[in-house]
């Protein structure tokens, strides 16, 4: 399990010790990049995108006018976030997976009342660290406590505060969508237990025309291009390897739609060698390295997923044009 939790009593921030996770990170990404190189199909999860240059990409798409889950989420969380605060209660302590910028969760700790603490975990510290000093400034009285880890592999948080109301988990940009169906189902399990006697806030996207989801994902500014070919980058940054980021490979993304999601690849522009860790690996031309899946879900898939995971849908809101849902799921005690 890679994770570290800022523990201590004092509310104050802790140094986080980035040298040392960033390490540990690595040593995992060239891990699993290799095991995903020897493969026939290679595929790699969607997490190695994340480094600084990563996330700072991914918040360009975000305001992209191709790419709609992000301002259709926002306006969602913005129209509905007063009876959210209020599921909540007085007090609550507010968990964000994947936190990035920490920038929808500033909606709900508007509405909330007196929110206890904030506890945003994330893979990438440095992004993580400069998301909470601003939180830290826009909200004085709130203790914010990062968590630089992988909520993938599992997580122990700090024990929820003396006197402190429920314990809510945030967990918006469908990026549920990302894990396999088996990933998610042990994702929200985990989740229900780590939140037991809480609740969680999921924004899901939704199926949809499958023209829309394919410019959401191919923008004209490439933008969504660069942010897959980085993983490359970041292979040639910290492992020493030597992909041809330049022109040795294309960005490819298209609507799956028997399986309802968006796969993104990486494909060889021709027939190459590449090194990785003192190996060697042959991309023959079209070959690929599938980077990321984006699963779309209905209402009703949705609320059975949690349901197996053992989670009590709630209430369900979403836009005008019904383009993405926001979950309200209750955790048993």
């Amino acid at each position: 399990m890679l994770t570290r939790n800022l523990l201590d009593d004092d509310p104050a921030v802790a140094t986080i010790d980035d040298a040392h996770h960033d390490s540990a990170f690595s040593t995992l990404f060239l891990r699993d990049l290799l095991a995903a190189l020897r493969q026939p199909v290679r595929s790699i999860s969607p997490k190695y995108f994340y480094d600084a240059e990563g996330s700072a990409l991914f918040d360009r798409i975000c305001d992209l006018p191709e790419y709609y889950p992000t301002r259709t989420e926002m306006s969602i969380l913005h129209a509905h976030a007063d009876e959210i605060a209020g599921r909540m209660g007085p007090q609550a302590e507010l968990i964000e997976f994947g936190a990035g910028s920490c920038t929808k969760v500033r909606l709900l700790l508007d509405a909330m009342e007196s929110p206890a603490r904030f506890l945003p975990i994330d893979i990438s510290g440095a992004h993580l660290e400069a998301a909470a000093t601003g939180l830290r400034a826009d909200y004085p009285g709130l203790q914010v406590r990062p968590v630089v880890g992988d909520y993938t592999r599992g997580l122990s948080l700090p024990a929820p505060l003396r006197g402190g109301g429920r314990r809510v988990g945030f967990f918006p940009g469908s990026t549920l969508g990302n894990f396999a169906p088996r990933e998610a189902l042990n994702f929200l399990r985990m989740a229900a237990q780590l939140l037991r006697g809480g609740a969680l806030v999921l924004g899901v996207d939704r199926v949809k025309a499958p023209h829309e989801l394919h410019a959401a994902y191919n923008d004209a500014q490439g933008v969504t291009a660069a942010f897959n070919l980085n993983l490359l980058a970041r292979a040639n940054r910290e492992l020493g390897a030597d992909f041809d980021v330049a022109d040795g490979f294309d960005h490819s993304a298209f609507y799956n739609a028997p399986l309802q999601r968006i796969e993104m690849h990486l494909v060889s522009r021709r027939r190459q060698t590449v090194s990785v860790g003192g190996e060697r690996f042959v991309f023959e031309h079209g070959q690929t390295l599938h980077t990321e899946n984006s699963h779309k879900f209905t209402t009703e898939g949705l609320n059975a997923l949690a349901r197996q995971a053992g989670w009590r849908p709630g209430p369900v809101w979403s836009d005008p044009a019904g383009r993405f849902g926001v979950h309200w799921l209750d955790a048993p005690p």
